[in-house]
């Protein structure tokens, strides 16, 4: 039993060896100089909305494609945008999303439009009340990335566009049919 266990676990180690350099992490460099970062659209969405009592909740999103530019299929890549008032320190929201994940981004290819909204956003009552509202102020996101347990790194920091994607319930009024009068 000694005699196979040894050799056993001899052998398993060097296959261990060569195989584990292949998992190493990415460092942050080999990451940020592995992609790019395209087609970035940043806009205003619906949370929240209810007609009555009116309530409007607009929370900012970035929407981008990822290209790959280096030599290696790019896996396991995890995005974080944190949504900041300009100048202002403290997070307006933020959202973590494991985007790149079973089919990799290959060399010279584009991944599809990966998504991250806010968790919080800005309360007014309808579309109209967010012309004057003084809590919607520029908002800037800064995207980060991180694959194989590396360190999340800065791919870039936009401004969010004051575009919003929502269309209000158009008012609803009743059809009154004229009845006809029947002679007797």
């Amino acid at each position: 039993m000694k005699r196979t266990l040894v050799p056993a676990l001899m052998l398993s180690l060097i296959i261990s060896g060569l195989f584990f350099p292949a998992c190493k992490k990415m460092s942050t460099e080999e990451l940020k100089n592995s992609m790019e970062i395209i087609d970035v659209e940043t806009k205003w969405v619906s949370k929240e909305y209810r007609a009555w009592p009116p309530k409007l909740v607009l929370v900012p999103v970035i929407s981008f494609r990822v290209k790959n530019i280096s030599d290696k299929p790019l896996t396991y890549v995890n995005f974080n945008a944190i949504f900041k008032f300009k100048d202002e320190a403290k997070n307006l929201g933020d959202n973590f999303l494991a985007a790149i994940r079973k089919k990799p981004v290959m060399p010279g290819e584009v991944s599809q439009v990966i998504t991250l909204k806010s968790n919080y956003g800005v309360e007014g009552k309808t579309l109209d009340s967010f012309k004057n509202n003084p809590y919607w102020k520029p908002v800037v996101v800064k995207l980060f990335a991180r694959s194989f347990g590396s360190e999340f790194v800065l791919l870039g920091e936009w401004e969010v566009s004051k575009t919003i994607d929502f269309k209000e319930d158009q008012a609803v009024t009743p059809v009154v049919e004229k009845k006809e009068d029947v002679k007797k």
